[in-house]
């Protein structure tokens, strides 16, 4: 690693180191960033363990490539500065592999041992990104330095094995540990919530001697994940009543738990505690209260929480609203939602985009849905994905142009699944485009042999064109060939706060 020093640097006084770090902390730019650090450079106090780290703090969350440059020129950096640097990198996926290496120089070339925190850091950027070699090689070095009982430590490794999805690994750690604490029995819960094992997650909840928000937030996000919403909205109404005070992490599970059962009231319930100055509003609360009206009906009433709110600095109410009126099948009310968005210079990201097709897609406007599908690449970066051609080819099929839906799931640079095709074989049914719904259907029959969907649409297909006889024959064939069978199944909703 080169190290920099500044042949024409200017030996540094207290007075002016604390002018510096004033400096540091009133940055709000990158410019002023990059002319800060050429003051610490050509005061020499960028060797000042203090302001070097400040800046390199600050810099790590603006620009992460631009602070392992500030680090490389910092000619002695201390224990802290590699840790901040270990920490900056591992939160990036693309990034962890800079801090696996810059943890290997600090055990290797700097001098210094290092501690739990350098362990910590580590251990995290193994689990968001690097593999098990790495993983591995952290954890000898902890066992070499006698790290490996330290608890800081330990529930670092359980939560990498977590990541990972090795939960029985971080099961085996969490037993041979000596000592837990609150945080330990949280990653191994939440390891258990991540692979989807809520029977085991729910018997280690229930073990706890000392629950926080934090064990009940995690245990109720991992019954909305699976699709319990029943047993997330009773946890949380226990929680209520016997747990800690809940938080926005516990509340957004809340809402959603609400807008997949359409439960109005206890959503109403929850906005109204949060009213109550329970609980700080912030973007992704507000995004998912947006969503549970919508999801509930309600959208007068979730246009007037996203106008009445201030708290729209980041892209996930926007998301939420524009995702609510393309639902609701009021297209000019989401891209009118979606022009305030870019006046107030919020950056829309590929989800955004995703609500904004599906709204054009239910007003039937062509025009204005390939101008976005055109601007998301060209004004915004956004590589197009799977979703966004699936809107596009409903669009054009919905909209009677089925050689231009076709041609473009030709086009597409990845392969079209089963709804996309799906799509374009409900638009032959309904504009009778028998010879294309025919060989449409033929294409997801070879992808997917047992698609009752495909037989049916198929079958109408040719009784809606006056061909019964294949219609007939269809039908007679699919009944052979699957032998169907009801499944029975259940719902719920709510009536009078009861659930049915």
């Amino acid at each position: 690693m080169i190290r920099f020093y500044s042949a024409s640097a200017k030996p540094f006084h207290s007075d002016h180191c604390c002018k510096l770090v004033s400096l540091i902390d009133s940055c709000k730019s990158m410019q002023q960033i990059k002319q800060t650090h050429s003051q610490l450079v050509t005061t020499a106090l960028i060797s000042h363990p203090v302001s070097a780290h400040k800046l390199l703090k600050l810099t790590a969350y603006v620009s992460i490539s631009y602070a392992h440059k500030l680090f490389d020129q910092i000619p002695q950096p201390d224990l802290f500065i590699y840790n901040t640097m270990i920490k900056a990198h591992s939160m990036l996926p693309h990034s962890c592999h800079n801090s696996f290496a810059v943890f290997r120089s600090l055990i290797r070339d700097s001098g210094f041992f290092a501690n739990r925190y350098s362990f910590v850091y580590a251990f995290g950027a193994c689990g968001n990104g690097l593999g098990m070699q790495e993983g591995q090689q952290v954890r000898v070095h902890a066992v070499k330095i006698g790290l490996e009982n330290n608890i800081f430590v330990l529930n670092a490794l359980i939560g990498m094995y977590g990541k990972w999805g090795l939960v029985e690994e971080g099961w085996k750690v969490f037993q041979w540990a000596v000592d837990r604490d609150l945080y330990s029995w949280n990653t191994m819960i939440a390891a258990y919530v991540g692979s989807g094992d809520m029977i085991r997650a729910k018997e280690l909840f229930d073990g706890m001697q000392e629950k926080d928000v934090v064990s009940w937030s995690t245990i109720i996000a991992g019954y909305v994940q699976v699709g319990c919403f029943m047993e997330a909205l009773d946890l949380f109404n226990e929680m209520l009543q016997i747990g800690p005070r809940p938080n926005e992490y516990t509340l957004v599970s809340a809402f959603a738990a609400c807008s997949n059962l359409v439960a109005l009231d206890q959503g109403k319930w929850i906005h109204a505690y949060i009213g109550r100055g329970e609980i700080k509003m912030n973007e992704r609360l507000l995004a998912s209260i947006i969503d549970m009206y919508a999801k509930c009906g309600e959208i007068e009433s979730a246009f007037r929480v996203f106008f009445n709110y201030k708290v729209k600095q980041k892209v996930w109410p926007w998301n939420a609203m524009i995702g609510g009126f393309a639902m609701h099948g009021k297209p000019n009310e989401a891209i009118n939602v979606f022009e305030q968005m870019k006046v107030e210079k919020v950056s829309p990201n590929k989800v955004t985009f995703i609500a904004l097709l599906n709204a054009c897609s239910h007003g039937y406007m062509v025009e204005q849905g390939k101008l976005y599908f055109r601007l998301m690449v060209s004004d915004y970066a956004i590589t197009p994905e799977i979703e966004h051609y699936g809107c596009m080819v409903d669009l054009l099929s919905r909209s009677g142009f089925l050689k231009e839906a076709e041609d473009m799931i030709s086009s597409m640079p990845m392969a079209p699944d089963v709804a996309i095709w799906g799509a374009l074989l409900n638009a032959c049914r309904i504009y009778k485009d028998i010879e294309r719904g025919h060989r449409i259907g033929r294409i997801i029959k070879d992808m997917d042999p047992n698609h009752i969907g495909c037989h049916v649409l198929l079958s109408n297909i040719y009784s809606t064109s006056g061909r019964w006889n294949e219609a007939r024959m269809l039908r007679e064939k699919n009944e052979l060939s699957n032998e169907r069978k009801k499944i029975p199944g259940c719902s719920s909703i709510e009536l009078k706060e009861t659930f049915h």
